[in-house]
């Protein structure tokens, strides 16, 4: 009884020590992309400012996608917290799926910003195209780490890692994802508000 509860107490240390280091570093994240945001509306007084700029039709896709992976990844959550193995498979591997759509749908606005003529640097560059690149490159390096955390968890799912009372590995993911799919819908309002 007395060696159960020590683990249980380990476990919760545990839990907690990794919770808070996550936190800290979503903090920081945030962070990063208020100063980001800070410049983009600081620098909105430049010369070389664009005022006709139209956010790509694919971030618009890409924001309700990204939405799509935060609420795949709670179902998942919730079907290893009722110990269903099958529903948290689906629901992982449909986050995983989402995932790597929001990529490609990056990519493709990406591509569409670079149709309209509009390059990160160069001489077909402006102060606005330079902060969308930055700001969304930023993004989707967070989003790769999300999706090397995403398939880690996947793998450790498969090894019946995860079970109602051991969910860490698949807490800390869900609090990621959701953390990006919050940073991504604001960072997209921001954009759309202030372009």
């Amino acid at each position: 009884m007395e060696m159960t509860m020590k683990i249980n107490e380990e476990q919760e240390r545990k839990s907690k020590s990794a919770k808070l280091i996550l936190l800290f570093a979503m903090v920081s994240m945030t962070m990063m992309f208020a100063g980001l945001t800070s410049a983009f509306v600081v620098s909105k007084s430049r010369a070389d400012w664009l005022k006709d700029f139209q956010i790509p039709v694919a971030f618009y896709y890409s924001t309700a996608v990204i939405i799509g992976c935060s609420v795949a990844f709670y179902f998942a959550k919730k079907a290893i917290q009722k110990d269903n193995r099958s529903a948290a498979s689906a629901f992982l591997l449909g986050t995983l799926v989402l995932g790597v759509l929001f990529v490609v749908l990056q990519f493709i606005g990406f591509g569409q910003i670079i149709e309209s003529g509009y390059y990160m640097t160069g001489q077909g560059s402006s102060i606005t195209t330079t902060f969308l690149y930055v700001i969304a490159l930023m993004h989707l390096l967070h989003v790769a780490g999300g999706l090397i955390s995403l398939l880690i968890i996947i793998y450790n799912h498969f090894k019946q890692k995860y079970n109602s009372t051991q969910t860490l590995g698949i807490e800390l993911g869900a609090m990621y994802w959701h953390f990006l799919d919050l940073l991504w819908v604001l960072l997209f309002l921001f954009l759309y508000f202030f372009k």
